[in-house]
């Protein structure tokens, strides 16, 4: 099986870490503007400005909680970032 070309940017890969929350929120009923925490967790510091930047233009109206983690490594080494979100959707 050929491996996805994952791109080396933080910013590009946050981005697309985003879509995918946003994929998964809508397969739910919900959307971003129900997220209320954020975990984002980078392989290299140097990823944090890039990273908080795309945060910051997802979520500048929504505000959820937000956590930004240096961790040793992710399961893919090409990674750079990996993000949780956790949303309340009204009943």
């Amino acid at each position: 099986m050929a491996r996805r070309l994952v791109p080396d940017d933080a910013a590009v890969q946050a981005r697309r870490c985003f879509e995918i929350i946003a994929q998964a929120l809508a397969e739910a009923g919900a959307s971003l503007t129900d997220v209320v925490r954020t975990r984002m967790f980078l392989v290299h510091s140097s990823a944090a400005d890039a990273v908080g930047a795309v945060h910051g233009e997802l979520f500048a109206e929504i505000r959820p909680a937000a956590t930004m983690v240096i961790v040793a490594g992710l399961l893919d080494p090409r990674w750079k970032v990996e993000i949780e979100a956790e949303a309340v959707i009204a009943s």
